[in-house]
C-alpha cells in the first residue's frame, strides 16, 4: 500500500470551548493546528484540514481545506469522508486521520496504525489506549478506543456514505462492522490528551 495522505478533522462546532476554532488556540506560543501538523506531515505523503465555513481563515498553513459533503455537522466520521474524497482525487489508497486539538499524539502513530492492520484487504485500524482513567464510553476489550485518530481505506467511502446518509454517526459502529483493528499505544501518560475545555488547554500548557 501507498503510504496514506493525513486529515486533520477540524470540523466541530467547539460548543465547550464557546464556539470558533479550537485548531487556532495558542499553546505555548504555537497554535494547536501548528502542533498537530508539525507532528503528522512527516508521517504521512500529504496533508488536508478539514473544517466547514469559510476556508480563508486557514489560509496561512498552506493545506487544501475539504468540508463535510454530509450537511448538519455529522461528527467525525463525516469529516472522514471528506478526507476520502480528497484523497480518491489524489490516487491514493488510504488517510490517516487526527484531530486538531490534540497536540500530543504518538510521533510513530501512522507506522503503528499501518502494522495493526497489516493483511487487512482494506486497512482499517484504530488507535487505542489502556483503560487507566479515562472515559469507557468507547471502550472494548479494556482498551479505550479514539475514534478521531484512525487509518481509513478509500475503497470503503461509499460504504461509508452511504452509512452516513442512513443517519450512522458513531464511528466505533462503522468501523466495528468492516472488523476495524486496534493498534494499540501503551505509552505512559495521555498521547491523545484533547482540548476541550479552556481548563484542558492550562492543563496542556502545563503538560508543555
Amino acid at each position: 500500500m501507498k503510504q496514506p495522505l493525513g486529515v486533520i478533522l477540524a470540523g466541530g462546532l467547539a460548543t465547550r470551548m464557546g464556539g470558533g476554532d479550537k485548531a487556532l488556540l495558542q499553546l505555548g506560543g504555537q497554535s494547536l493546528l501548528e502542533r498537530v501538523i508539525a507532528r503528522l506531515e512527516p508521517q504521512v505523503a500529504g496533508l488536508a484540514l478539514n473544517s466547514n465555513g469559510d476556508a480563508a481563515r486557514f489560509a496561512g498553513f498552506g493545506l487544501p481545506v475539504v468540508a463535510d459533503s454530509v450537511g448538519g455537522f455529522a461528527g467525525p466520521l463525516a469529516g472522514v469522508l471528506a478526507g476520502l474524497d480528497w484523497a480518491a482525487d489524489q490516487g491514493a489508497d488510504a488517510i490517516v486521520t487526527v484531530a486538531g486539538d490534540t497536540p500530543f499524539f504518538p510521533c510513530d502513530l501512522v507506522p503503528r496504525l499501518l502494522l495493526a492492520s497489516e493483511g487487512m484487504a482494506a486497512p482499517l485500524a484504530l488507535a487505542a489506549t489502556p483503560r487507566g482513567d479515562a472515559d469507557t464510553r468507547s471502550m472494548t476489550g479494556g482498551l479505550i478506543r479514539h475514534p478521531t485518530f484512525g487509518l481509513w481505506p478509500v475503497a470503503l467511502r461509499d460504504d461509508l456514505r452511504a452509512a452516513l446518509q442512513d443517519g450512522l454517526r458513531k464511528v466505533v459502529i462503522w468501523t466495528d462492522a468492516h472488523d476495524g483493528r486496534l493498534a494499540e499505544f501503551p505509552d505512559a501518560g495521555d498521547p491523545f490528551f484533547n482540548v476541550n475545555t479552556p481548563e484542558d488547554l492550562a492543563a496542556a500548557e502545563a503538560m508543555l
